[in-house]
């Protein structure tokens, strides 16, 4: 059922602080929840819930403690910990009076990110709006941007053969006593010992017994498949619950080292690609491909973030350069006039080619366009913050859908960081001028 709307009583309470008396209304992020606009976003998330049923949570609570995770870079247990004796956060999650406990459960984040899916666009169509409203971002940045892609990690180990096949039997295992299964053996302990003996033969360089190991591991993850398969044959329930990990187990202890084609290389997330970039200090990177937007010209509240989105199955750059400018261009309700890309770009689609400009490009390229091409180098350090101060250097959320969120939400919380950086050098400005008008002697002289 639809949450009920959020609704100051402006009353006082003999037991409890109101939160407007003990912090300073002046703060940045008092500023902030004052400028977003809740009421609009709880009518957007509205047609997400039925009709019926118990009402959810209210929709400003848990959207604030999404945008104050991604702002503050906490994680889900850290923001709701950090709530309770912060009153600054209570006050922005729409708190009257002080709690001194967390009202809900820290799993109501996971569910909301689920339910919210593709609206998670709203927020950052909001963060905009509001950097525009407070003058931090202006319409004519919004006309000339600057795109690029990176890789979102995932929240797994280096994937090599030992670990895989090892993470396989202790799967296969623990998804069997889940059920029930019972195995004829189930390699635990062999299977430990052996991925270990693997690394270090590896390291030493003595392969052949490095070798030794690894055919071990694949002979008893196939034992555990077949045991499986023969335990579970003529029972629908149970093979359907095996299946996914099975094929799974089957995939990692066939694949070779360097196979060409589709690999595994988690077996808790599937989802997980090998993406080069061409790093000298990470030749390879184990996540999904993301597009990142930004201005190209430095608005007077910094760089902002226009549109971030993943790409799935690692796409040339330039196939998917005009589907980002054209979600860019509907995401801000602004033509883009010009566009700076780097060499991966090269043979776009974008719809108005002659306005897209690459890196090194001679033909076209004098005057302005040459100074904001030399500017498109400023993504990177866009990227940098988002990585370092953000979430954009590790997903711990599960599957594509996970990694959407994610992304999206990093790309939130560095524009309102930016948004809260701007509202606190301006209120500075105006008690510096204030001070100084204090300060001031009158060139009036008293009458007497």
């Amino acid at each position: 059922m639809r949450p009920k709307k959020h609704s100051p009583t402006g009353a006082g309470d003999l037991f409890r602080a109101r939160l407007d008396q003990i912090i300073n209304m002046r703060h940045e992020l008092v500023q902030l929840s004052e400028k977003l606009d809740w009421e609009w976003l709880d009518g957007e998330i509205a047609p997400l819930y039925s009709e019926q049923g118990r009402p959810g949570i209210e929709s400003r609570f848990v959207i604030g403690l999404l945008l104050l995770k991604h702002m503050f870079a906490l994680s889900d247990e850290e923001v709701c910990e950090r709530w309770v004796y912060d009153p600054y956060f209570q006050h922005f999650t729409g708190e009257e009076f002080f709690q001194h406990s967390f009202p809900h459960e820290r799993s109501d984040l996971s569910h909301w990110r689920q339910r919210l899916g593709d609206k998670l666009e709203l927020l950052l169509a909001e963060s905009l709006r509001v950097a525009h409203e407070a003058g931090a971002l202006r319409t004519k940045d919004l006309k000339r941007v600057t795109v690029d892609t990176t890789v979102q990690p995932k929240a797994i180990s280096f994937p090599t053969d030992a670990k895989l096949l090892h993470a396989a039997i202790r799967g296969l295992a623990r998804l069997a006593r889940k059920h029930g299964v019972k195995l004829r053996q189930s390699y635990q302990r062999i299977a430990k010992r052996a991925a270990m003996m693997a690394g270090r033969y590896a390291h030493a360089k003595q392969f052949k017994r490095h070798h030794r190991e690894l055919r071990l591991l694949r002979s008893r993850l196939g034992r555990i498949i077949r045991d499986i398969g023969r335990k579970i044959e003529g029972q629908p329930a149970l093979e359907q619950a095996f299946a996914a990990a099975l094929s799974r187990a089957s995939q990692i202890r066939s694949q070779q080292q360097r196979q060409r084609g589709w690999k595994l290389y988690s077996f808790h997330a599937p989802e997980v690609e090998c993406i080069g970039k061409g790093k000298a200090r990470a030749p390879y990177e184990f996540g999904v491909k993301a597009s990142i937007v930004t201005t190209n010209a430095r608005a007077p509240g910094g760089q902002f973030v226009l549109h971030a989105t993943t790409l799935p199955g690692n796409p040339y750059d330039g196939h998917t350069l005009g589907a980002v400018i054209d979600a860019t261009e509907k995401l801000t309700g602004c033509a883009v006039e010009r566009g700076y890309v780097d060499k991966g770009y090269r043979g776009h689609n974008a719809a108005n080619p002659r306005r897209m400009f690459i890196s090194g490009q001679k033909r076209g390229v004098f005057g302005v366009i040459k100074r904001e091409l030399r500017r498109r180098s400023a993504i990177e350090a866009v990227i940098g913050h988002m990585k370092n101060e953000g979430h954009l250097g590790r997903c711990w959320l599960k599957g594509h859908a996970g990694d959407a969120a994610n992304v999206i939400l990093t790309a939130v919380g560095y524009n309102l960081r930016l948004v809260l950086a701007w509202l606190r050098a301006f209120l500075r400005v105006i008690l510096h001028a204030l001070i100084r008008a204090l300060a001031t002697p009158s060139p009036l002289k008293p009458a007497c």
